[in-house]
């Protein structure tokens, strides 16, 4: 026989309306009594219906995230972190993966037929359509690694000018002086950040870069622009790559073609992908704060789904610092391989 709200009633002994107070979040009732209804609902094995709270209440109980790939670690740990903080708020999550550019758009549903309280954009490519249309229809929103300078909601990113000019610094003070940069894709602003970062700290050491080769955010990409390297028989001292497995596919080109990583080309990539410490030799990279870009994300939406609808967010950036982490693929310059 299915269990009701009045059989919870009845073995907590309190009223039905105390119980769906509990159900429903209420902040009115005593912790004393929440915990008797809490007990009752274990004891019961009862399980209220999410449909009939979400008619009740005029919200559905789901955030929806958009986010280009899941093939990445460094977003999916973004997500599980999303998951994990959005549970102790009683919500569910629902994803949406959007292929840029074949499926440019794709998502909108989520918005149009309003289908979930909230959206977290992550990563995602033309922010500002979501963007537009979420105000359109008053949806709270948040994005995470915005790709517009300047936007109309909160957003949450990481400084990921600082995570380039810091990784090719790095490069720089172990006595590099031929130093490349493989880029990711120009639609992204961490991209171009990343970028801008690594003409910064060349710059500031009276170096130009020995070349800036377009890529992927791929180990295609990073295989392809060695390989260009390679067969033109002029090599970097060291290379800055735009993501992880942009940085593994310039290694392996390396290996292929005799050569050594770190003894003949240094080389470090950004995100800190779980392969990274699985290489060898180990990857030297700049990881960014997934789960500081969660927590923040989460909060600060959930404000505006809990709010009275009085709550007006401010459309303030929460900028996070990344940090640089040195492993084997980096040495100092041998000054016998480079001129």
């Amino acid at each position: 026989m299915k269990v009701s709200i009045f059989d919870v009633a009845k073995k907590s002994g309190l009223s039905v309306v105390t119980v769906s107070r509990v159900l429903n979040n209420a902040t009115t009732v005593r912790e004393k009594n929440r915990q008797k209804v809490l007990q009752a609902m274990k004891e019961l094995d009862y399980h209220p219906n999410a449909a009939a709270r979400s008619l009740a209440k005029g919200k559905t109980g789901v955030i929806g995230l958009i986010l280009t790939t899941l093939q990445d670690s460094f977003l999916d740990d973004v997500v599980q972190h999303v998951s994990s903080q959005l549970k102790d708020y009683g919500y569910y999550l629902t994803l949406t993966v959007v292929n840029y550019p074949a499926e440019e758009g794709h998502g909108m549903d989520l918005i149009q037929e309003e289908r979930v309280d909230g959206l977290l954009i992550l990563s995602a490519v033309n922010d500002e359509q979501y963007v537009a249309e979420l105000q359109k229809r008053n949806i709270p929103s948040v994005l995470i690694d915005n790709q517009m300078e300047q936007s109309q909601v909160p957003s949450v990113q990481v400084d990921n000018f600082k995570g380039g000019y810091e990784a090719t610094r790095h490069l720089v003070d172990l006595g590099h002086k031929r130093i490349a940069h493989i880029q990711g894709p120009s639609y992204f602003l961490s991209a171009v950040n990343r970028e801008r970062g690594f003409m910064k700290a060349l710059n500031e050491a009276g170096l130009m870069p020995f070349a800036v080769e377009p890529g992927e955010f791929s180990i295609s990409s990073g295989y392809v622009a060695a390989r260009r390297w390679i067969e033109a028989g002029e090599l970097p001292d060291a290379v800055f790559a735009s993501d992880d497995y942009t940085a593994i596919g310039a290694i392996n080109a390396l290996i292929e073609a005799g050569y050594k990583v770190p003894e003949d080309v240094s080389v470090i990539g950004y995100d800190d992908q779980l392969i990274s410490s699985q290489l060898r030799p180990r990857l030297s990279t700049v990881r960014q704060p997934s789960e500081q870009l969660a927590r923040t994300a989460v909060d600060i939406l959930m404000k505006q789904v809990n709010g009275d609808g009085s709550y007006k967010p401010e459309p303030v950036v929460f900028t996070f610092q990344p940090q640089i982490l040195l492993r084997e693929s980096t040495i100092p310059r041998h000054t016998s391989l480079s001129p």
